[in-house]
């Protein structure tokens, strides 16, 4: 039986890894490790918990004593670290905490992992693990800095972040590496591009606007709308990564990309009109609006919601991966078509009001307000 050891489990990637992983395999154990900030909701999990194979620690990746326990009681396999703070426009205001969690945290977990993994010295002096152990950091493709009008970022791209958040996800990408290369720790890396789906914070671009959409506020969107983001599923994410932990040759990164390339504006564009059409054909949807009966007539849902607001700091132009290695050595591609995929996804937060409202609730939903 695998041991997975998920922290961030109740942030959006890690909890839709958690679930994936519960619904895929049946003999395993996953210990997930969520310190329930803004981002993170055990309400998220909550339901899972009812599973005898998944348990849930309140604590943060950064403490010591509460790392070290769940290595004491848990025979740990994997560790797979989502763990971080993630948002760009926070990190311009309040970088000192990207750095402490995102840096300082990780190098935390990784001391704790080496240790607990180690049983031994080869003749070189290197330590020696433990069989069948893995620590995996889950990065982003914000780390290669941006991409003019053509190419793709490789997994040699030479890294060069441009706001807080990247600059400690680089960091902490390159602890990990020095974790590989001093103590030969078994190691991968994924960098992953624009995740989309259920279960994702409602200040992120797209949740943003289909909940704007629904209380009848403007949607708002840096400059002209015209940075490139590639957008990918989380579902095939977390395929991605369960492939990597398995069969990913240690020490190796890989990008995971989703092949699809958007402007902002035609995210919100395609949000705005997916989403009327939705309200529009099923009835039932227009009972979650969060305005008075005389707006169902929907004439308001258009692109006039839209507003355009400064430019963010240090806004990068385009990101977009090359992801020919994970395709090549362990056959993984993207399956979901962005279309398609925007579809399930509001469909989702239509039929899941309940969890929209009490993860907002006194989350600094009004964060947009302030910037």
């Amino acid at each position: 039986m695998y041991v997975y050891f998920v922290t961030g489990g109740a942030g959006f990637i890690g909890s839709n890894f958690v679930k994936y992983l519960l619904k895929k395999y049946r003999d395993i154990k996953i210990v997930v490790l969520d310190s329930l900030t803004y981002a993170g909701n055990f309400n998220t999990i909550e339901a899972n918990l009812e599973d005898y194979r998944l348990s849930f620690i309140k604590g943060s990746i950064g403490d010591v004593e509460v790392v070290s326990d769940i290595f004491q009681k848990y025979p740990i396999n994997f560790v797979i670290n989502f763990a971080a703070e993630s948002h760009v426009d926070r990190s311009i205001i309040h970088p000192r905490v990207f750095f402490e969690t995102n840096v300082l945290g990780t190098q935390n977990l990784l001391e704790i992992t080496k240790k607990y993994w180690t049983i031994g010295k080869n003749e070189k002096g290197y330590p020696t693990y433990k069989n069948f152990v893995k620590y995996l950091q889950i990065s982003t493709d914000e780390v290669y800095g941006s991409l003019g009008e053509s190419g793709c970022f490789v997994e040699t791209t030479p890294l060069s972040p441009h706001s807080p958040y990247s600059a400690s996800k680089a960091a902490a990408d390159l602890l990990v590496k020095a974790y590989s290369d001093t103590y030969k720790m078994p190691v991968n890396i994924t960098r992953c591009s624009n995740n989309y789906g259920p279960y994702q914070f409602p200040e992120k671009l797209i949740p943003l606007a289909i909940n704007n959409i629904l209380e009848g506020r403007q949607l708002p969107i840096y400059g002209k709308g015209q940075n490139v983001r590639d957008w990918i599923y989380v579902e095939d994410h977390c395929k991605a990564i369960d492939l990597v932990l398995h069969k990913g040759r240690r020490g190796e990164l890989y990008n995971v990309g989703g092949n699809n390339e958007r402007k902002n504006i035609d995210v919100v564009k395609l949000i705005i009109s997916t989403t009327k059409n939705l309200l529009e054909e099923n009835v039932q949807y227009q009972k979650v609006l969060h305005l008075p009966a005389s707006k169902y007539s929907l004439e308001w849902v258009n692109e006039n919601l839209i507003s355009f607001t400064e430019d963010r700091l240090g806004h990068d132009k385009r990101y977009a991966l090359d992801f020919t290695k994970i395709t090549m050595e362990l056959g993984w591609q993207p399956d979901m078509q962005f279309e398609r995929g925007v579809l399930k996804t509001i469909c989702w937060y239509l039929e899941n009001q309940d969890w929209v409202n009490e993860v907002t609730l006194g989350k600094n939903f009004s964060f947009y307000e302030k910037i």
